[in-house]
């Protein structure tokens, strides 16, 4: 069919695979819209045609692809193979629902047909040379600001490639050249997961802040010898009463969110002036009765209230002159940001006048680069300079985050954790409109655990626009992030392959997969996370396409793994030995969108979902299958004699003795990495986050809290006798425990 070869070479697909064993045709209105989204005519048969033989003339005719990579060290794994059927990871294909978008732990699908044949992407410098007429003249300009005839030796970066044929015709693009692998891990380490908002000192504004952080990293690298601490994604918010609590739906994945500052750090706090300190100390007592209502009082985190606090606070220390050498290093931050800072500045400025979605502002000033945006920024200068001044403070307490975990002696550090998009009115899809897919919204096709599919509201990535740039909003968004990571933690890292596009106003039953050249994206993210130093860990639980975690390993990249996903899939579904584990992964026994370490031994998630109205099945069937479940990882925990401190055997043992046999357990695997969900440490029983809830349940807004749910502060914290004894179990663990991975 016309509109089937249309579609595969825009890498648009025709069909997924729920299962193994079931390929479903996805609609052709959802392939319309996915192909209209990306610029290409597809309405009626006619637009087909015209467009299916445009698009093979310009194929025909094309030099050089938009970009093209060359992997430096070893030849480039092979991509995942063309055609067959996805496959379940063993991992996570019986997790349960699916997780909304962000972070989730919980399985969302990934199945559908690998990259067609002729799919944009997937070239090698090598494939694209060999495809030149010959006698092509080649012409490289280095990133570096050489000029060179020839391809060969060339330095890491993103250079230009030129080429002129016989015939006259010229090209350009993009040249990748990336190291083939990313840093790995320099030895077996542990370390802290924690949501920042929730981890909440007595010294706090309502919720975590980057002092707590701070805090947490010099005393978690120092007293409890952590490798890292893992974090959620610090990104900066959409603006709003109420402002959306979730992490995974920023305005901007670039600039951070600067409700996270601890306003008292910043240096020009101490000298506020003497008319301005009453009301200083006025903002002061009420960050402080805010405080003690989440702590003492049982209230939810209310960012809005926090950043109303903070805002004020923050406006009377801007009026405190910055000395030469912070004035100096704050032009420095707006040069070295440049336009993608002033455009950031800009939409939040425009956000307090105009309401916090760019589409509904008036017609001249959805467009970044019109003459009316040009004349409201000038308008709007004070307020532009006060948003760029916050993303300059925010990104500079971050880095004292990090150094604060290096100092500590943390190998790795903080673990920055990037969300799969940005909401649709943020400041993001306002500045670069030209990159996003107008009117499609990411998603999960309906499976096994989400009948209904999945549409997260976030705009995707055009791959086209991408490869046009050289996929240059990628690699400044990779490198904004890793200035202050030491890893980075990818959110549905199976995204960089394909994503699931809904047609906007359609449910998500109705969307396609789109590929993406994941051979760039990979190279861009080996070459910035090389450059960084940093390690990068992937979120590749759920049913993955075949070949996409051995892609994903040959470069480097580590995967996660969840205690209670990890079964013989295969054979007999029983928890799989130790040994059995992968050794590139991030191991841990729970994450925010999964119930707490304790409420699952407890079966208290399966009563929570009964209250909160969740179930699809009897709740004594939910009730068998999660003690069935629990009792089988307890037998096996208890086999390998990891189950210590009770006097009559498994039936007796206490709740906290079972959570450190789980850690004992994944210190048994060879796991590089072994995270401990900080609210774990405590006995805390709520989920931070709970999928299929909107306002049913406080996601996004709990403080970390003890078995009986009273939260705990960063100081209780330190000093609870709970958290050092299963933190004594990691420390014991890596000196005599499992095996040591190869390298």
């Amino acid at each position: 069919m016309p509109l089937s070869r249309l579609a595969a070479l825009y890498g648009v697909a025709t069909s997924y695979s729920p299962s193994p064993d079931r390929t479903v045709a996805a609609s052709d209105t959802a392939v319309v819209a996915a192909l209209t989204a990306l610029g290409v005519a597809a309405g009626t048969p006619s637009a087909v045609r015209g467009s299916l033989a445009a698009r093979e003339r310009e194929l025909r005719e094309r030099l050089l692809p938009p970009t093209v990579v060359s992997w430096t060290g070893t030849a480039s794994p092979a991509p995942p193979p063309t055609g067959g059927q996805d496959t379940p990871a063993s991992a996570s294909d019986d997790a349960g629902p699916g997780a909304a978008a962000g972070g989730g732990a919980a399985p969302r699908s990934d199945t559908g047909p690998a990259a067609p044949a002729g799919a944009p992407g997937g070239s090698l410098l090598e494939a694209a040379l060999a495809a030149l007429p010959s006698g092509t003249r080649l012409r490289v300009r280095t990133e570096q600001g050489e000029v060179r005839e020839s391809v060969e030796g060339l330095p890491v970066g993103v250079h230009v490639l030129e080429a002129t044929a016989p015939d006259g015709r010229t090209a350009r693009a993009h040249l990748v050249v990336a190291p083939a692998k990313l840093p790995a891990p320099t030895g077996r380490t542990y370390g802290l997961l924690v949501q920042v908002y929730s981890l909440l000192s007595r010294r706090s504004w309502g919720m975590g802040d980057l002092g707590d952080l701070t805090e947490l990293t010099a005393w978690a690298g120092r007293a409890l010898g952590a490798g890292f601490v893992q974090v959620n994604p610090m990104h900066a918010a959409v603006p709003g009463a109420p402002t959306d609590p979730s992490p995974y739906r920023p305005s901007s994945r670039r600039y951070p969110d600067p409700v996270y500052l601890r306003v008292e750090d910043v240096p020009e706090f101490a000298y506020v002036d003497e008319n301005d300190r009453e009301r200083l100390l006025a903002l002061l007592a009420r960050a402080r009765r805010l405080r003690e209502s989440v702590l003492d009082k049982g209230a939810l985190i209310d960012r809005d209230a926090v950043w109303e606090l903070k805002r004020e606070a923050l406006e009377l220390v801007r009026e405190v002159p910055l000395g030469p050498g912070r004035r100096a290093a704050y032009c420095d931050f707006l040069a070295q940001e440049g336009e993608a800072l002033e455009d950031h500045a800009t939409w939040y400025a425009l956000a307090e006048v105009y309401g916090s979605d760019w589409t509904r502002w008036p017609q001249g000033l959805r467009d970044p680069r019109s003459a009316e945006t040009a004349r409201a920024r000038a308008e709007l200068m004070d307020r532009v300079d006060f948003h760029s001044r916050l993303a300059w403070l925010t990104d500079a307490q971050l880095a004292t985050a990090q150094r604060s975990a290096r100092d500590a002696g943390m190998d790795v550090g903080l673990v920055h954790d990037l969300a799969v998009g940005v909401h649709p009115g943020g400041a993001d899809a306002w500045a670069q409109q030209e990159v996003f897919a107008v009117g499609m919204s990411v998603g999960a096709p309906p499976d096994a655990f989400s009948v209904q599919g999945q549409d997260w509201g976030l705009p995707p990535w055009r791959p086209d626009r991408l490869a046009e740039s050289g996929y240059a909003p990628y690699r400044r968004l990779l490198r904004a992030l890793f200035r202050y990571a030491g890893a980075l933690r990818i959110d549905h890292v199976m995204g960089l392959f394909r994503l699931w596009w809904v047609p906007q106003g359609r449910p998500a039953t109705e969307g396609t997969y789109v590929r993406y050249d994941a051979e760039a994206m990979l190279a861009i993210l080996a070459l910035e996370g090389s450059r960084a130093g940093a390690l990068v860990i992937g979120e590749d639980l759920g049913t993955v396409e075949p070949g996409v975690r051995e892609t994903l390993q040959e470069h480097g990249v580590l995967g996660t793994s969840v205690l209670w996903f990890e079964r013989d899939w295969d054979g007999t579904g029983l928890p799989l030995p130790p040994e059995s584990w992968r050794a590139d992964c991030l191991a841990t026994a729970t994450t925010h969108d999964l119930p707490p370490t304790a409420s699952r031994l407890t079966g208290d998630h399966v009563e929570l979902r009964d209250r909160l109205g969740l179930l699809t099945r009897p709740v004594g069937q939910e009730r068998a299958e999660a003690a069935a479940d629990v009792g089988e990882w307890l037998a096996l925990l208890a086999r390998l004699g990891l189950l210590q401190g009770a006097a009559g055997g498994v039936s007796e043992q206490s709740e906290e003795a079972e959570i450190q046999a789980v850690h004992r357990f994944l210190l048994r695997t060879p796991a590089r990495l072994v995270g401990v969900w900080l609210p774990d440490a405590v006995g805390d029983r709520r989920p931070q986050n709970l999928p299929g809830t909107w306002d049913q349940y406080p996601n996004w807004r709990l403080p970390v809290a003890d078995a009986e749910g009273r939260p705990v502060t960063l100081e209780e914290l330190a000093a609870s006798p709970r958290l050092h004894a299963l933190m004594e179990v990691l420390r014991e663990g890596r000196a005599t425990g499992g095996p040591e991975p190869s390298a």
